[in-house]
């Protein structure tokens, strides 16, 4: 029996990435086209007219979030099966199906294992990295000082509250921000809504 040749689509707002996902997914021959795009709008209508049998979506894509993408893409094309992936953090399996995804997979893994990833979520399977069991990986500190932020309390407030130094929180914050992938407390309390972490 014949396998099926995967339309895919790539939304990433890296052209670099788009280059080497095309690259590698092109000399794959259970590929039939690799179709980038750079934006969510971009991808529901490369979805409504290309139908792409799998989405690659990266967790953040400027400054949308992949699961909102997801939902746009599902929207216009309701048999597309999704596929997350990010370097900048990682979600649960949990939070990836409910927004619509059949897979979330790290940027650490190499081509090999992101190409039969795709192959796979692409044949009807779901694919879940094991690397990112429970939710975006957040220290229970990170958590607690995630929290606040959104709270709009100030570092010092959140270290009295605490009971920790103004620097303890700071490093907490950071670590936070670098794993959402946020450059400053505004971003990161956004991402963090739009990923569920805080309501």
């Amino acid at each position: 029996m014949n396998e099926r040749k995967l339309r895919v689509l790539v939304v990433d707002d890296h052209q670099v990435v788009h280059w080497g996902l095309r690259l590698m997914l092109g000399g794959l021959d259970w590929v039939e086209r690799c179709i980038p795009a750079s934006s969510g709008a971009q991808a529901a209508e490369f979805a409504r007219r290309y139908a792409p049998h799998v989405a690659l979506v990266d967790l953040f894509v400027g400054e949308e979030s992949g699961p909102e993408i997801v939902g746009l893409i599902r929207e216009a094309s309701p048999n597309t099966r999704a596929l997350l992936y990010s370097g900048a953090g990682r979600l649960s399996a949990k939070a990836a199906r409910a927004a619509g995804a059949h897979g979330f997979i790290t940027k650490e893994r190499d081509a090999g294992e992101l190409a039969d990833a795709i192959r796979r979520v692409g044949r009807g399977l779901t694919v879940f990295d094991d690397a990112a069991p429970s939710g975006m990986v957040l220290t229970d500190r990170e958590r607690q000082v995630l929290e606040r932020v959104a709270g709009g309390m100030t570092n010092a407030e959140i270290a009295e509250e605490l009971h920790l130094s103004p620097n303890t929180v700071k490093q907490h914050a950071s670590g936070m921000f670098r794993k959402i992938g946020a450059r400053n407390r505004t971003e990161a309390v956004q991402r963090a809504q739009r990923l569920g972490l805080i309501s």
